[in-house]
């Protein structure tokens, strides 16, 4: 393996780091991190960033650069998606960010972000079963991809993330049932264009690659967040209904106790399963898996296959 790329993911929530050797069919992840950046703080709704967020950011790419000079990649990415891409004042947040860190943001499309996420995708599945249904749950955007002869069929980017969501219906601790019913409403009011586009299409899994899907793995399997590395995992429809109940019930101080329960999701989890449980019913989805694999998985398929 001749190659090494660095990658980072700077999404609504947190700023993802990859490093990973590479050659011809083959790879190596050598180190992956995160870092918790909330963008979306007291800026989602106006569609602006903040100096606060920027200043996290900053940190959080510093941080970064550090762990990457322990390593010697030919190459360094930093992929930003949508919080940054839906600003208004995006333009000044990328200066920013290259005056400081000396790093180009590339700020990609919905529709791009959910081609990588596929990519990622398929180089942890080899093979995804026709009619399968990607879902990536972000802060800021949830990407959908349906699958059918191993290629991306239809895809879109839906600006519908779970911060978003806080700031239009900030839950009761714990939540109300009339929240998650004006929750459930909200999201399924907006995803018009999915409905139709699979109303007569039978999905045989959902296919959830994010950090709420990998938060509700931890749950069930009750391992240390981020000790688990997953890149295919069935999540049974009756432990992901157990957590389901669980999440919806808890405190937030509840929450901070569980095994399992990354800080960054303690807040989202209960929203992310909500949108998870009305994307099963009303779809009729049988089968979960869970994938550790998404974006930046995706840009790394993109220089072995290139």
């Amino acid at each position: 393996m001749n190659q090494q790329i660095a990658i980072i993911d700077l999404g609504t929530n947190t700023c993802n780091l990859l490093i990973a050797d590479y050659s011809r069919i083959k790879f190596k992840i050598r180190y992956q991190w995160k870092e918790v950046v909330k963008l979306g703080k007291s800026g989602m709704d106006n569609n602006l960033l903040t100096q606060d967020g920027l200043e996290r950011t900053i940190l959080a790419i510093s941080k970064h650069l550090a762990r990457i000079r322990k390593y010697y990649p030919q190459e360094i990415v930093i992929i930003a998606t949508s919080a940054i891409r839906e600003a208004a004042n995006r333009d000044w947040f990328a200066q920013e960010v290259k005056a400081r860190t000396g790093l180009e943001l590339q700020i990609v499309s919905g529709e791009k972000e959910a081609d990588l996420i596929f990519k990622g995708v398929k180089l942890a599945f080899g093979k995804i079963d026709d009619h399968s249904l990607i879902l990536d749950i972000g802060g800021g955007s949830n990407e959908f991809i349906l699958t059918e002869s191993g290629i991306p069929v239809w895809k879109e980017s839906f600006p519908l993330g779970m911060a978003r969501i806080i700031e239009q219906i900030p839950p009761s601790d714990p939540i109300t049932g009339e929240e998650i019913r004006l929750m459930q409403y909200w999201f399924e009011s907006r995803l018009e264009t999915l409905w139709t586009r699979l109303q007569h299409i039978d999905i045989s899994m959902l296919i959830g690659c994010s950090g709420a899907f990998d938060t509700v793995a931890d749950l069930i399997d009750q391992t240390d967040a981020g000790t688990q590395t997953r890149i295919r995992q069935e999540i049974k429809m009756n432990d992901f209904y157990r957590i389901y109940e669980q999440l919806v019930s808890s405190t937030t101080a509840q929450r901070m106790k569980m095994k399992g329960m990354e800080s960054i999701r303690i807040e989202m989890i209960v929203p992310s399963v909500i949108f998870i449980k009305m994307i099963l019913e009303r779809l009729n989805i049988r089968q979960i898996y869970q994938t550790d694999f998404a974006l930046r998985e995706g840009v790394l398929y993109e220089r072995i296959f290139h």
